[in-house]
């Protein structure tokens, strides 16, 4: 890994290079969220408390489930189906804060940046796990189901790549 150092010095501040190590970051980012993604709904499948009314007009069971579904009660779609989702985002999201400020951007944040970061992050999370819950439950009727959850992640993962690297670079960590 020396000639990640050597492109550094060589490269310090340039933002092609920032944003190549940005994806670098991003694919161990990635992984961190794959394994959560993947692990999570044994951890939650046996949650069958109904979303709160709020979610439900994002999560629409009818919209995402053409057929019944342990994920569904009583026409409510359940925390056991959303919180894999919203929790691999989350804690990855997190990690990959700390990352991208200490090996991407290099810099200190502000003491605004961390909650800034976090507030953002929530509404792109709530975001990209609906579109997770989107994409699983249109390739659940495909011969791709054995990859639905993987397929979705890096659908989630590339819309927060458009957001969250010009907020890092240019906003959290300037």
């Amino acid at each position: 890994m020396k000639w990640i150092g050597k492109l550094d010095k060589r490269f310090e501040g340039n933002t092609i290079w920032q944003f190549v190590k940005f994806n670098l970051t991003g694919m161990l980012i990635a992984g961190v969220q794959l394994i959560l993604a993947n692990v999570l709904p044994f951890v939650f499948d046996g949650f069958t408390e109904k979303l709160p009314e709020a979610l439900r007009g994002v999560f629409d069971a009818k919209a995402l489930f053409d057929s019944p579904s342990k994920y569904v009660v009583d026409g409510v779609v359940t925390w056991g189906y959303v919180l894999p989702f919203f929790l691999s985002n989350l804690i990855a999201n997190i990690f990959g804060y700390f990352l991208n400020m200490r090996s991407v951007f290099k810099g200190k944040g502000r003491k605004w940046s961390l909650p800034a970061y976090c507030l953002i992050l929530f509404s792109l999370i709530l975001f990209t796990t609906w579109l997770q819950g989107v994409v699983v439950s249109a390739l659940m009727k495909t011969d791709l189901k054995a990859f639905a959850r993987t397929v979705a992640m890096y659908a989630a993962g590339f819309v927060q790549l458009i957001v969250l690297f010009p907020l890092e670079k240019y906003i959290l960590f300037k």
